[in-house]
């Protein structure tokens, strides 16, 4: 069960392949075990793509790619978790993970008296110390919210299979 509802929100592997964007790991995308729908798999990709889309650099499609490539994750949702961070929500991620760097480092965040390199710079410390640990964070508890789910889907399905065979013991006696 959960293996077809995952199947069926992912993207294809020759829609993968086609994309821009993913065509640096070329002969790559044809390795069968980035394709794979399994708990290792799912949980370790929710991991990758979650942590990556919290990191505010350029390319977190690319960086997500090769992570799932290098520890063998399915791709797709890889590629796919990035998009929690896209033009509509980096300002209140990045926003939230400044605030969260600026109070881990004691720092009061202060509005700029006058933008100039060095403020910007002077930023950039909380935004990483705060997307760092967010990142940490939301990546490790995706990974146990797939695990979790997974695990609740097979015992799910146990039940209804026993529940099924006890009802067809019933019925032909």
């Amino acid at each position: 069960m959960p293996k077809r509802l995952f199947r069926k929100y992912l993207p294809s592997p020759d829609r993968l392949k086609g994309h821009k964007s993913l065509s640096f790991l070329g002969g790559v995308l044809s390795d069968p075990n980035l394709w794979h729908i399994n708990r290792h798999s799912l949980a370790g990709a929710a991991f990758i793509g979650v942590f990556t889309g919290l990191l505010p650099i350029p390319l977190q499609m690319g960086l997500a790619a090769l992570l799932a490539v290098r520890f063998h994750c399915n791709l797709p949702l890889s590629v796919v978790l990035v998009w929690i961070s896209n033009p509509v929500t980096y300002v209140p991620i990045f926003y939230f993970t400044y605030r969260i760097g600026a109070w881990m480092l004691g720092m009061t965040p202060s509005p700029p008296h006058g933008i100039n390199v060095a403020w910007f710079v002077e930023q950039l410390v909380p935004l990483w110390a705060g997307s760092l640990v967010c990142a940490l964070i939301a990546g490790f508890t995706s990974y146990l919210a797939v695990k979790l789910f997974w695990r609740l889907a097979v015992v799910r399905s146990w039940h209804l299979r026993a529940r099924r065979r006890r009802q067809q013991r019933r019925n032909s006696r």
